[in-house]
């Protein structure tokens, strides 16, 4: 990695804006997975160790550029308090009086936590005067927020014009593991793809198409693909728009000599809301009045062969609705086979991330992305707007 890491940097009485992703779950205004804070403890311990004063600044939620207690980060401050056996200090605000008094006011080895960022509207719309505002707070900015690195915003982009910067260990490790894996995969290398649209993932699919040797694809973008070479799908979701587009890709495959594998059995029911009825076909094709839910059984066993022959896996998207119990197994399965492999296993964030933590498989997994979004665009080869602004060695 040829970017400046925070161990490039003399950070010795220097006041660190650091931008991290503190944008954890809450319910009720308590947190109910704090590990995007736990990942962030490294840099900040590094900081602080090395003679920094820290200023944290994140986002929580979409406030849409309004002041919303709901969307506090008041109970992250508590938390990483906790973490560090250090008080954090918490501005009310992000920017204004409040703000600067503190961070003028901040000492060596202490830390001040700002306010949520998007409680202004310009934070998203990288407006100059705001990044002005946060770039006055301190003497060196520092990004370690993966999960908005695709994000040209003040917090992320912006304001990495205006300081000396680096990034920190988590952004680092996050272009480590996924950059050089997809550049130099040792093989067979195996994509897995899930979702629901494929008019997501066409950019990725073609990306992957130059790299991998096998390409799995689940979910509900499986079926515009299975629709593409005329299989009946009932009534599941098919992007009527985007066959010719999944025909184009299906032919690209074979020209590059890549094996697509698409869903040969699926789980269906008869209503997506309510299903009284729920089985497994007996092939590709889907009944006039069902719709697929998750992959089928026969598709299971294929997809974990290709996973176990596999010495690099990356995977993003669920193979099918795993948030309800009776549609869990596809995804639940290549959760398994990613686990019991000696390969490289990378998870893209979002919502395999999720099912790999829920199943109880995420400590088996090489590297869980603390982004999804940034790491698709990984996936596809793209440059991070807020990775790119940081100065080179």
């Amino acid at each position: 990695m040829d970017k400046k890491t925070i161990r490039d940097i003399d950070v010795y009485n220097k006041k660190v804006l650091l931008r991290v992703d503190f944008n954890v779950p809450l319910k009720d205004g308590v947190i109910t997975d704090d590990n995007r804070i736990k990942e962030e403890l490294p840099t900040i311990k590094y900081l602080l160790d090395n003679g920094a004063s820290v200023i944290v600044m994140s986002h929580l939620g979409r406030p849409e550029g309004e002041v919303n207690l709901k969307y506090s980060l008041k109970p992250t401050a508590v938390r990483l308090s906790e973490y560090l056996a250090k008080e954090v200090k918490f501005a009310e605000d992000c920017i204004g009086e409040d703000a600067a008094k503190m961070a003028k006011e901040l000492e060596s080895g202490q830390v001040l936590m700002l306010e949520n960022l998007r409680f202004y509207a310009e934070e998203e719309e990288n407006e100059k005067t705001f990044c002005e505002k946060l770039a006055a707070l301190a003497d060196i900015y520092v990004n370690d927020a993966f999960g908005t690195a695709h994000r040209k915003h003040a917090s992320t982009y912006g304001v990495a014009k205006m300081l000396p910067n680096a990034v920190g260990f988590l952004i680092e490790k996050e272009l480590k593991m996924i950059v050089d894996t997809i550049n130099d995969p040792k093989r067979p290398f195996v994509g897995i793809l899930g979702g629901a649209k494929v008019s997501d993932k066409i950019t990725i699919v073609e990306s992957l198409l130059n790299k991998v040797d096998t390409l799995i694809v689940g979910g509900a973008m499986a079926y515009t693909f299975l629709a593409a070479q005329n299989y009946n799908l009932g009534n599941s979701r098919v992007e009527r728009d985007m066959i010719a587009e999944a025909q184009r890709l299906l032919a690209l495959a074979q020209e590059k000599n890549v094996e697509i594998m698409l869903p040969c059995d699926h789980v269906v029911t008869n209503n997506f809301e309510n299903p009284t009825v729920v089985k497994n076909t007996v092939n590709a094709n889907i009944p006039n009045d069902m719709l697929g839910m998750d992959i089928g059984k026969q598709t299971v066993k294929l997809y974990k062969k290709a996973v176990k022959k596999a010495k690099t896996v990356i995977w993003n998207g669920p193979m099918g609705v795993f948030e309800n119990k009776t549609f869990e197994n596809g995804t639940k399965q290549v959760a398994k086979a990613l686990a019991k492999t000696k390969a490289t296993t990378i998870i893209g964030g979002g919502d395999s991330a999720a099912a790999v933590i829920k199943f109880g498989y995420a400590k088996k997994i090489t590297h869980i992305s603390t982004g999804g979004g940034a790491s698709l665009k990984l996936f596809e080869g793209k440059v991070l707007p807020a990775v790119d602004v940081i100065e080179n060695k």
